[in-house]
């Protein structure tokens, strides 16, 4: 295994390849009782058109999520959820648009508890019976989300956004998409991304790095596999389709979404650097410490309810921000004048100097949360860089790069606004 020591964060992590090319990531953390593990494929709610063994397939919207709720269920008839949970862990799952995650955390029984995680997920057993009865239950599950207001204020902002990105649909997909899925459509997708060289293994705790590593070797050294080629779509325009959407639910005081898209860089260090430059350029002009915020939450135009980020999903950059106002749309005029006066001025070179501590002292803080180090492990792996490395790379991130990324993705003409308005 390789071994790498983050001497200033008093951080080693150990990695290593199995022969089938499975990756093993572990950050050893010695006196504690906690433990975790996620173990991860790059395949999520976006990835429905892929080619694997040389054929393409089109798939329903919603496999990725549907395939996450089977797995959980073994040939013998028992429940990998219910025979965690019976022995001390506190095991669950999630989907996202490229990226499906199971996981567990415990403190005792954690090679037990390891094994059955590595076997339920490499171990597809579906019939057209249970897939029958889980449709009714995800059915039910699509049915609530579409009575959330955030939710439907979301995806509303994504499809004014994207054209062609799968992006732009829910990951559970919708009742009719999911009736298309059968026990078939699960195997394939399974055999396609389910297999070492398309999936990562990332523990921390007390343990033996090399055990970790031989227990991989002994559960899943004899699967083997091609990595599918995804394909996410025609290349998307920078601006979006459309500027602004409503809907009217019941909600008490209008919810918002603006967004616009960024230009992501597809993956290693320099895909780590936007990530920091975008989200510390965001922290700066709209973070709490702000003459932005705190003008809006004066004027009651924004309350504490208030938040942004970046998400780089599935070959998609978006800027995101959210909240609730009665009025939506002095909320976006605002950031456009605060965008504007950066082209003219510069940010605060105060404010930027006190983001950058802010953003470095959370990252610190991340560091306590065994999830939150796997989690990061297991992204950084599926986009080509070392997670440790943002504190050296947010150190060396300037006044202007994060200027230059304002005022070009949030450009006015690159943003759109979804609403969400109260029942007349």
């Amino acid at each position: 295994m390789k071994i790498k020591e983050y001497k200033n964060l008093g951080e080693t992590v150990c990695s290593g390849s199995l022969p089938n090319g499975l990756e093993v990531i572990t950050i050893p953390r010695r006196d504690f009782r906690q433990k975790y593990a996620v173990f991860a494929t790059c395949y999520g709610g976006a990835c429905r058109r892929f080619r694997h063994n040389g054929v393409w397939y089109d798939t329903p919207a919603g496999v990725a999520h549907f395939l996450e709720h089977k797995l959980f269920d073994m040939p013998d008839g028992d429940n990998a959820l219910n025979i965690l949970s019976m022995n001390g862990a506190q095991p669950n799952a999630f989907t996202s648009g490229d990226v499906t995650a199971y996981y567990f955390e415990c403190s005792e029984g954690f090679e037990e508890n390891l094994r059955m995680l590595l076997r339920f997920v490499s171990t597809p057993y579906f019939t057209e019976e249970s897939v029958a009865k889980e449709q009714g239950i995800i059915g039910q599950e699509i049915g609530m989300g579409d009575d959330d207001p955030y939710r439907c204020a979301y995806f509303s902002l994504m499809r004014m956004l994207y054209e062609h990105n799968p992006v732009r649909e829910e990951v559970a997909g919708t009742v009719e998409s999911i009736a298309g899925i059968t026990a078939d459509t699960l195997y394939t997708c399974h055999a396609a991304f389910y297999n070492p060289k398309n999936m990562v293994l990332c523990a921390a705790g007390d343990f033996d790095p090399q055990k970790i590593y031989d227990i991989a070797m002994e559960e899943l050294g004899d699967k083997d596999g091609i990595s599918p080629e995804v394909d996410f779509g025609e290349e998307e325009s920078c601006f979006p389709l459309e500027k602004y959407s409503e809907l009217n639910m019941e909600v008490s005081a209008p919810q918002f979404f603006i967004g616009a898209k960024i230009s992501p860089i597809p993956r290693g260090e320099a895909l780590l650097r936007q990530k920091i430059v975008s989200q510390l350029a965001l922290r700066t002009l709209f973070g709490r410490s702000g003459n932005f915020y705190n003008s809006m939450y004066s004027d009651g135009l924004l309350n504490r309810e208030f938040d942004f980020e970046t998400d780089y999903v599935a070959g998609t950059g978006t800027v995101i921000f959210e909240g609730e106002s009665r009025e939506p749309r002095t909320v976006l005029a605002e950031i456009i004048r605060a965008v504007n006066e950066v082209r003219e001025k510069g940010l605060d070179r105060d404010l930027f100097r006190r983001a950058k501590k802010a953003s470095y002292g959370a990252r610190l803080r991340g560091l306590e949360s065994f999830d939150t180090v796997c989690l990061s492990a297991m992204d950084g792996y599926f986009e080509g860089y070392e997670p440790m490395a943002s504190f050296d790379v947010l150190e060396s991130v300037t006044v202007e790069e994060c200027e230059a990324f304002l005022t070009e993705y949030l450009a006015e003409d690159r943003l759109a606004l979804s609403v969400v308005l109260p029942l007349k």
